[in-house]
């Protein structure tokens, strides 16, 4: 889909005497390529050095490419495919350091200690655009009680205490009602947020001790009724306080003996629409938590390793080594039932971050990581959204327009060897970072000349500026976010080809791309030249098998388009259709939204692509004695049928014209098809039959015929050849000898250019 749409825009181009370059590109570097060649080395000897690892890397991504563009080329793309772009390229490599480095400069890059997504499965931080949210995944969520230290409530809120007493219940008995669907960051738990605007209930539970005790719980009173449905008992309420009154009071830890954590004002992100109302907080693992935690000087605790293990910070030691998303989640739920601090555990169905590539669940986790800072660029870059930009879908601007206003910094390091590294040395007793424009610029001539595999390869000191040899400075081990590198396209390849300009006319790709390549090439883009790198985006839906579902190997609906051309192993139920049927399958949905295929599908697409090819046969066959130059009737003379067919291939090309110029192809499609089938096949064609049959081959009416039919053939061949682009030039090879041999006449329909705008019909 993608391809042929791209084709039929850069062919359309072409025609009209433009200059329309496709320059094919494959992102190389990143995780999925790494994952494959350790998975190769599993049954081998799977430790690979970082120099092995890239170099069978860089073999299986150029494999990989030459593969696929076998592919591409079948499907009659016509592109740049002898010098396609690969982010692996040493040029490629180059320009990327040197978008890092003006980004730097700009002041835009940053290292910083704070709460990424962190996939225990990769071992690797990763950006929002790397994960996915599947459906099904339920969560073990928690609801709990933690126990209010009674001087500090004594101190904070004499409100509390007012209600206590009046209710006949002390101190000691009042506890702060939360709830969590990640129980394993309990261990790292700092202060409970409240909502300073909610009004929060004091209510009476007489189920949740074991020892039948009564105790007071804090709950939003808005969530009162929801508490007590899921806790099966009744939930007395005793008073109402602001949650302001809340704020400085201090409960015990549930997991940490003798430690007291604060209640804090949260913010907005704090409602009424689940939950207690009252937020269980640990900024090392939330970005909302870590905002917070930043505010009120709590600091950070994130005691998980790089394997999504606990470490001997967590509970004491107590959890060391056990996995946060299982038997650790587990042990957490244990702890604080048997700490009196567990009110209720249920499953919880929710949308949940997991790896793209793993398929495996993340977490959130605090690691010391370098960032893009959105907040410096931030407006410049709505701006060029909504004034630089042109976007097809219009609903495409508003997408990325709030996806770009509501992100957070930009996490630009990976902790993996398969990338462009990020040339950065570290003190080794200081552990503070060295980097400027003196290193980033020699970094960027090395890897001009010898590509990202120097890094490795050199000392420090072989890389590093005079000026800094000598004194121990160490290379730093992380790569860059793989979106960086193809955000970086183009700089390495609009930028840097003498065929392109910067910035690209069009950008085209699946409407996921907005949180993706879209949006990775704006920000580097406004970050480091201040413009949109695209004048124009277009976005297209997915392909979906005949029933609407997201085709799957596992399910077995995946619909190979080299099985659609060449055929399958079984020709009479999967006939070999050809590139052209499957260009005029993309032609004629509306790509705009999800797309459907299947043998159906397909079947009818041949048979509405046949009606159009014995079109041209016919035009064709019927011409095979007539050469417009010498012997066409002069328009003015033809009979009222023949100017009004003229006149309706006149108004279909404009309409057309049109509609390329809109990228509607399927309007294009409907518009030839229903002027084939309805105009000519069941009208005009059927009735000029006596003409061109019965009549003397040079009589007036035969001639005035053919001229109308000469004129149909060669505007339908050229309204067609972007779509059709192999039945147009077979159309046009098989044009009477007459034509075809004129020292003049192009030799493609692709070299006859577009329409005659002048032309008398």
């Amino acid at each position: 889909l993608n391809k042929v749409l791209k084709d039929f825009i850069n062919r359309y181009q072409l025609l009209r005497g433009r200059r329309a370059v496709l320059v094919p590109g494959w992102d190389c570097h990143g995780l999925p390529i790494e994952l494959k060649v350790l998975q190769s080395r599993k049954k081998k000897d799977p430790r690979l050095g970082p120099h092995e690892l890239r170099k069978v890397a860089a073999d299986f991504a150029r494999e990989t490419v030459d593969a696929q563009r076998e592919q591409f080329k079948r499907l009659g793309v016509w592109a740049d495919w002898e010098t396609p772009y690969l982010t692996l390229q040493k040029e490629y490599e180059a320009a990327q350091i040197g978008v890092f480095g003006d980004m730097l400069l700009n002041g835009h890059i940053y290292r910083g200690k704070k709460p990424v997504h962190w996939s225990p499965s990769s071992r690797t931080a990763l950006a929002e655009a790397e994960l996915e949210y599947p459906e099904g995944h339920v969560s073990r969520s928690v609801y709990g009680a933690f126990l209010v230290e009674t001087s500090e409530c004594a101190e904070k809120s004499s409100t509390v205490l007012d209600i206590l007493r009046d209710a006949g219940m002390s101190k000691n008995q009042l506890r702060l009602a939360i709830w969590t669907t990640t129980p394993w960051t309990l261990p790292a738990n700092l202060a409970v947020g409240v909502n300073v605007r909610l009004d929060y209930a004091l209510v009476r539970d007489d189920g949740a001790n074991a020892d039948d005790e009564s105790v007071a719980l804090v709950v939003a009173r808005d969530l009162v009724e929801s508490l007590a449905s899921k806790l099966k008992r009744e939930l007395k309420v005793l008073g109402v306080v602001r949650g302001e009154e809340l704020i400085g009071l201090r409960y015990a830890h549930p997991l940490r003996a003798g430690v007291t954590c604060p209640v804090v004002a949260g913010g907005d992100y704090i409602t009424t629409e689940s939950g207690t109302g009252l937020v269980h907080t640990a900024p090392g693992h939330g970005q909302e938590d870590y905002v917070v935690g930043q505010r009120e000087g709590l600091g950070m605790v994130s005691p998980v390793d790089d394997g999504g293990r606990f470490t001997a910070e967590a509970a004491d030691g107590r959890l060391e080594g056990l996995s946060v998303l299982s038997d650790g989640n587990e042990a957490c739920i244990a702890m604080a039932r048997e700490a009196g601090a567990l009110l209720l555990e249920e499953p919880y169905s929710h949308k949940y971050p997991y790896d793209w590539r793993t398929k495996k669940p993340t977490i959130f986790r605090c690691t010391e990581q370098w960032f893009a800072s959105v907040d410096g660029f931030r407006e410049r870059a709505l701006d060029a959204i909504a004034n630089d930009v042109a976007w097809v879908p219009p609903s495409g601007e508003r997408r990325i327009f709030n996806m770009v206003e509501g992100r957070a910094d930009w996490c630009i390091s990976r902790q993996r060897v398969w990338g462009v590294p990020i040339p950065v040395f570290y003190d080794p007793d200081s552990r503070e970072s060295v980097m400027d424009n003196a290193i980033i610029r020699a970094v960027e001539r090395l890897f001009r000349e010898r590509g990202s595999d120097a890094w490795f390869e050199l000392e420090a000191d072989e890389i590093l500026p005079e000026q800094y040899r000598g004194r121990g400075l160490v290379k730093g081990t992380d790569t860059m976010d793989v979106w960086f590198d193809s955000g970086c396209s183009w700089a390495a390849v609009v930028a840097a080809r003498d065929a392109l300009a910067f910035p690209a006319d069009l950008y085209l790709e699946g409407s996921d791309q907005h949180r993706g390549w879209f949006q990775s090439s704006l920000l580097t883009a406004v970050a480091s030249r201040g413009h949109a790198p695209y004048r124009r985006v277009l976005t297209h839906g997915f392909v979906l098998d005949e029933r609407g579902i997201k085709m799957s190997k596992s399910i077995g609906n995946v619909v190979d388009p080299m099985e659609i051309i060449l055929g399958g192993s079984n020709q009479k139920t999967h006939p070999p259709y050809g590139a052209d049927v499957l260009r005029y399958w993309v032609a004629s949905v509306d790509y705009s939204g999800d797309v459907l295929i299947g043998p159906s599908i397909l079947r009818q697409t041949a048979d509405a692509y046949r009606k159009l090819r014995n079109t041209l046969r016919y035009l064709i066959g019927n011409t095979s004695d007539f050469d417009l130059a010498r012997d066409g009737i002069p328009l003015d003379q033809l009979p009222a049928l023949d100017r009004y067919m003229l006149g309706s291939l006149a108004a279909i090309s404009a309409e057309a014209e049109k509609a390329y110029d809109e990228f509607h192809f399927v309007r294009v499609a409907q518009l030839l098809q229903r002027f084939a089938t309805v105009d000519l096949s069941n009208f005009y064609l059927d009735i000029a039959k006596d003409r061109l049959y019965i009549s003397a081959p040079t009589a007036s009416r035969r001639r005035s015929c053919q001229t109308v039919l000469a004129l149909l053939l060669r505007d339908m061949m050229v309204l067609l050849a972007p779509i059709l682009p192999h039945m147009a030039e077979d159309a046009f090879q098989a044009l009477p000898a007459t034509r075809a041999a004129a020292t003049s006449a192009p030799s493609s329909v692709f070299e006859h250019g577009w329409l005659d705008a002048g032309a008398p019909h």
